[in-house]
């Protein structure tokens, strides 16, 4: 991978070669550039899970930040992310004419574009093509956008046609309602609006209209110029949904063809910027003596500083210099030149900040004791805030009431949902469609920023919360839980450890599927699209009341108990037999956990772990072959904790049988399995074990190569920082049993990235964890407040092709970024307390 990156920079420094002047010109990476300002034409395309991400089409990063995005031929004044988004059929650079064509498609409309985006001196031209005229449903609804970054933007002036106006802090601008039969389709033919009976929806009227629009002459990194001899009208995109963006837009003329709108784009290039220095370093602090690494990410423009220092703030508010010392340069990665500052030498507890040339960081601490409660936001407040079916209180707020009284309805067959899932062509249960399936609204927690129970997740969820449970012990109680009143209260101690109280909610949950539904279902979702991107309390999604087709939307029943409101949770429950397989093995687990505290519950998941293990093998030995090549050792870990649990010999023979097997199949994949049987197997299993451990190392050590954090960041559509913890699980786990092969310096690499030492910015992934700086903005179900919830770890830095990492702290809408998961921060947990055991 180095080689990889040293290739690139060296077509890096081509293209820089191409934009020594002030003009936009495409470089070899196939997007426009001077310096400071980057366009980017479909590098990003609209092939989300979830439509319209805010990630795709022309983009405009603008003195290190992507401001705007959504370039592109689009059916909506201020498309939401449900709405129809454009295939893109091709991609054509022609570098010698400095222009990028792209083709769009909607297939729904049978309507093809092409959009063609050629740098002319500092500003780039976009004009729109049309082969056949504009369908004549899509007259007055297709049309050019681009859309604005609203917290770069707000409290901004801009001019339109010369007049003065300024961009609104929050949405208020004028509405129209129109038919609904007059509503371009949406998502799989759902409605993200409930029109409450109306048959109308709501359309913005925009802020301004005119031909030449200048966005913040009063800030040069965000001044852009957009003229056109179309029509510009400004639209605020949040009057519909709190994640829109500001939008600029022309309507495609009807019943023309050829060149049928043009833009001149020009954004302002600061004249010799550079991007200030990234210093990356633990908000958190440091223990004394443990490594102490800054890695500073720098423009390729910008000159290396061979030394760095660290001050030292003293009790009576003075400071001083304590160290100086030589950085060292890693090289490139991807857009930023890196180098690193190693003041380990530093040693005496105390208040510090680091200073590199003219830039200071803020301060943090070196203590015996900084990584004590690098936890405690998580297990107090986060997660028990998620926990599903309950009203949950902290104070004087109440986070939520007690959500989905009504229950759960069958899933209909041949449902595609929007959230990814799906209803096969049989319900796979003794349940008719829209049947109500007794005993699921108990236990389980919110999936993230949404309100559903994604079962794999909270599979996952008590699986990690066991796992911290029976190797840590946290004793910490500062949850009262109380299933038979279905209320919590955050920071009320009840006698009761924290974490078992947890692992029995999730089970309550998953035990529920697996006893009234006979296996596990997909997910416990919405059944319409209006009110999944429900913000706010979850206990206010649904009416609380079950569905009666008799009656008419929104009539209650005379007794009050049912409505004519279909607005009930469904159940999806296509089975899935490696989704029964992880039941099992999360089952096994927790029965064990729940032994003595709740005898009942614990026997009944150990009868369904030992249901679900044999009826899953049957089914996968009736499947594919592909599925049965996927499912290496799907049953290894099951069977693993079966025998811990039980002692019995055959889940121990099927589990030594699998491990080997599943080792030589992908060791880095499967060597937390078989680190976790080291307590429960002899002396010649751990020895066996020590070449695959060795091979690890050498898969910890590549990560050094690989970028300058040493940790594998991930450049999916989704960051990677889940990945970066279970990298950190592994490693404290490997050093935990091999000592001798595994150093702590692999754990200490996650935890600093976590903590701040990372691409993009120096803030730490964990909300309030970080004396100085966390994050202040995730995408919670909190998130409209622009706001957080204690404990969430975001995702983290999202790469944006070609070269481009991100992570936004002003705006928290995008989810791949900053929309922390159940499942991710009970991994964290797991992290937390295995690197705090790590260092005693």
């Amino acid at each position: 991978m180095r080689k990889a990156l040293l290739a690139f920079h060296v077509l890096w420094i081509t293209a820089c070669s191409h934009v020594s002047g002030p003009n936009l010109r495409l470089n070899e990476l196939e997007y426009f550039e001077t310096q400071g300002v980057n366009v980017l034409v479909y590098s990003n395309q609209f092939t989300g899970g979830f439509n319209d991400e805010k990630n795709s089409g022309i983009e405009l990063i603008h003195h290190g930040v992507r401001t705007a995005q959504g370039g592109a031929i689009r059916l909506s004044n201020t498309p939401e992310q449900w709405d129809l988004v454009p295939t893109t059929t091709s991609r054509k650079v022609n570098a010698e004419d400095n222009l990028i064509e792209v083709g769009l498609r909607y297939e729904d409309y049978d309507f093809d574009s092409r959009v063609v985006v050629t740098g002319k001196g500092k500003a780039v031209e976009i004009s729109v093509y049309l082969d056949k005229p504009l369908p004549h449903e899509l007259e007055g609804d297709a049309g050019l956008n681009l859309e604005f970054l609203p917290s770069q933007y707000w409290g901004k002036a801009y001019l339109m046609d010369g007049h003065p106006d300024r961009f609104p802090r929050y949405a208020v601008s004028n509405t129209v309602c129109r038919p609904n039969a007059e509503k371009v389709k949406q998502f799989k033919g759902y409605k993200t609006y409930d029109d409450r009976g109306t048959g109308q929806f709501v359309e913005p009227l925009p802020l301004s209209s005119g031909h030449t629009m200048i966005l913040a002459p009063d800030t040069p990194e965000r001044m852009v110029k957009i003229t056109s001899d179309s029509c510009l009208y400004l639209y605020d995109g949040r009057m519909l949904a709190q994640n829109g963006w500001f939008v600029v837009r022309s309507i495609l003329p009807a019943g023309k063809t050829g060149k049928v709108l043009t833009w001149t784009v020009e954004p302002n290039a600061v004249e010799g910027w550079i991007r200030k220095p990234n210093i990356g370093f633990s908000q958190v602090g440091y223990l004394p003596s443990q490594p102490k690494e800054a890695v500073i990410e720098l423009d390729k423009n910008d000159k290396v500083i061979p030394q760095a220092s660290i001050w030292q703030v003293k009790a009576d508010g003075t400071e001083a210099e304590v160290f100086k010392g030589k950085t060292a340069v890693w090289g490139p990665y991807y857009k930023y030149n890196y180098i690193k500052f190693d003041f380990s030498e530093v040693q005496e507890p105390g208040i510090y900040y680091i200073q590199y040339g003219n830039e200071k960081t803020n301060n943090f601490t070196i203590s015996p004791n900084v990584y004590d409660h690098i936890t405690d936001a998580t297990t107090d407040v986060w997660i028990p805030i998620h926990m599903n079916h309950m009203t949950v209180n902290e104070g004087y707020r109440v986070w939520h009431g007690e959500p989905f009284k009504e229950g759960y309805l069958q899933a209909p067959p041949h449902t595609d949902h929007f959230d990814m899932h799906w209803q096969g062509a049989t319900t796979d249960t003794r349940y008719k469609a829209l049947e109500l399936i007794p005993g699921l609204n108990v236990g389980g927690y919110f999936d993230a920023g949404d309100f559903d129970i994604e079962t794999g997740a909270n599979i996952n969820v008590v699986q990690n919360l066991v796992r911290t449970w029976e190797l840590f012990k946290p004793l910490r109680d500062e949850t009262f839980v109380s299933e038979q009143q279905r209320y919590v209260d955050l920071h009320r101690p009840d006698s009761i450890p924290d974490i078992i109280q947890y692992i029995e909610h999730g089970v309550l949950n998953l035990l529920a599927q697996a006893e009234n539904i006979g296996h596990m279902s997909q997910t416990l979702s919405n059944s319409v699209l209006d009110n999944y991107h429900h913000l706010g309390d979850a206990a206010s999604i649904t009416d609380g009341l079950h569905y009666d087709p008799r009656l008419a939307p929104y009539e209650k029943s005379a007794d009050g108990n049912s409505s004519g409101t279909p607005d009930d949770m469904w159940a999806f429950t296509s089975r899935n037999p490696r989704m029964d397989f992880r039941a099992a093995t999360m089952f096994a687990a927790a029965s064990r956990a729940l032994k003595g505290y709740n005898d009942d519950l614990s026997e009944r998941t150990l009868k369904q772990s030992k249901r679900l293990l044999k009826e899953a093998t049957e089914l996968m030995s009736e499947g594919s072959q592909k599925d049965k090549r996927q499912n290496v050792g799907g049953d290894m870990a099951t069977n693993l904790q079966l025998y811990a649990s039980t002692g019995e010999k055959q889940y121990l023979d099927n589990f030594t049988q699998g491990i080997w097997m599943a080792l030589e199949h992908n060791s880095n994949r499967n060597i937390m399995t078989a680190l976790e049987a080291i307590p429960y197997m002899d002396a010649s299993y751990k020895e066996k074990l020590r070449p695959y451990v060795k091979k690890y190392k050498e898969y910890l050590d590549s990560q050094d190569q690989e970028n300058p954090y040493g940790v594998p960041i991930g450049r999916g559509n989704w960051a990677g920082n889940r990945g970066i913890v279970d990298f950190g699980i592994s490693a404290c786990f490997a050093n935990k049993y091999f000592p001798d092969i595994i150093d702590n310096s692999y754990a200490f690499k996650v935890a600093n990235w976590l903590y701040g030492c990372h691409p993009y910015h120096n803030y730490s992934f964990v909300a309030t964890v970080g004396a100085t700086r966390p994050k202040a903005v995730f995408y919670g179900n909190n998130r409209a407040d622009f706001s957080f919830i204690p404990g969430n770890m975001a995702p983290g830095v999202l790469f944006r092709h070609p070269d481009h990492f991100e992570n936004y702290d002003d705006w928290p809408f995008l989810w791949g970024q900053n929309e922390g998961t159940i499942a991710d921060n009970t991994s964290y947990v797991i992290f937390g307390h295995a690197f705090k055991d790590l260092l005693h």
